[in-house]
């Protein structure tokens, strides 16, 4: 039984007919519409105090609209109590602007997360502007999001963080590694060179997603978890529910018991830690 109060990091909510997803057509089981009133239901019984929005890949014309939106759903659920919204990083300098517009209109602004994983180019996140982009986060107190996949993004990555030590990150989805096939390597080395880095939390989210979707079992994702605990300890670590894609895999309550499961021989105050007190310093929320 879980009883702890809980933060979930990585909450999407979206309404496609209000705004456009050009990647919900690819699956059609969540594409629907997920609103709070959803989410509820699927958390009912568990813990949930707080929740932080995390972008959800709206067509980029429609990112300021994406958290205008977020915070008049925060009105109707109080508990989501943080934004990580898109912004053009990309234009270096320049996005300076962008980012005033959003801190000074949308008060529930905490990070940005841009989806690296989906880029073509495996360096995008070294472009020069890119980077200054970036690094212009610490100006806002505004943290960075990283959602990467491959070996050449995860290396990538690295040297993105290195050229920001102004800026905190954290990694989305444990650096989506290739649970379904068992690979470990080079995944875990690049965990270790991140988790080395004080600027660097990690995510413990979208696991079973990457996993066998249909047969995954606890002991096929527990490797990935005891090393990604093992290498950035439990006071960098935060749970995330990635809802509603969790349910392309597991509904809610399996994704947060297995993990409450994994953890069960630890303290009460790592357990702690990982579930609500690095999420509220992490977000300030």
């Amino acid at each position: 039984m879980i009883d702890i109060p809980i933060i979930d990091t990585h909450l999407h909510i979206w309404d496609p007919e209000r705004l456009h997803y050009a990647w919900l057509a690819d699956v059609p089981t969540i594409a629907g519409a997920h609103l709070p009133a959803d989410y509820r239901r699927a958390t009912e019984g568990l813990p949930i105090e707080k929740m932080v929005f995390l972008q959800c890949e709206v067509d980029a014309a429609q990112y300021e609209e994406e958290v205008a939106w977020v915070s008049e759903q925060a009105k109707e659920d109080p508990r989501i109590q943080g934004i990580v919204a898109w912004a053009p990083l990309e234009q270096g300098g320049p996005a300076r602007d962008a980012l005033t517009a959003l801190c000074a209109q949308y008060p529930l602004l905490r990070g940005i997360r841009r989806l690296i994983q989906f880029e073509d180019d495996t360096e995008f996140c070294l472009r020069p502007d890119f980077i200054r982009g970036v690094q212009l986060l610490s100006e806002f107190n505004l943290s960075f999001d990283l959602c990467i996949k491959g070996d050449e993004q995860v290396k990538n990555t690295l040297r993105l963080v290195q050229k920001c030590p102004e800026v905190n990150f954290i990694l989305d989805h444990i650096g989506n590694p290739f649970i379904k096939e068992g690979i470990m390597e080079p995944w875990a080395g690049y965990i270790r060179e991140l988790a080395a880095l004080p600027n660097t939390w990690c995510k413990i989210s979208g696991v079973v997603t990457g996993a066998d979707m249909d047969n995954w079992t606890p002991d096929d994702i527990r490797p990935y978890l005891d090393h990604v605990l093992g290498s950035f300890g439990f006071d960098r670590v935060a749970f995330g529910g990635d809802w509603p894609v969790v349910t392309l895999a597991s509904n809610y309550r399996r994704w947060i018991e297995t993990l409450w499961d994994a953890v069960s021989e630890c303290t009460d105050g790592e357990r702690r830690k990982l579930f609500y007190e690095n999420a509220a310093a992490f977000y300030r929320v």
